[in-house]
């Protein structure tokens, strides 16, 4: 998946860039904060781990 989706599917959740680093930090009121990684691209087991801990997927 590229970095750009994974980004674009956790801002369309309320998720907001905190900070940036080697990591990208996205968190939102109320949620728990996500990493992802400063990857154009990022494997396919990595994006789903993210996105079942921001709660966009179950």
């Amino acid at each position: 998946m590229k970095q750009r989706d994974l980004v674009k599917r956790l801002e369309a959740a309320g998720y907001r860039l905190v900070r940036k680093g080697d990591h990208k930090i996205f968190a939102k009121p109320g949620g728990q904060p996500v990493q992802v990684p400063d990857h154009k691209e990022i494997n396919e087991y990595t994006a789903k781990a993210i996105l079942k801990a921001a709660g966009v997927i179950k």
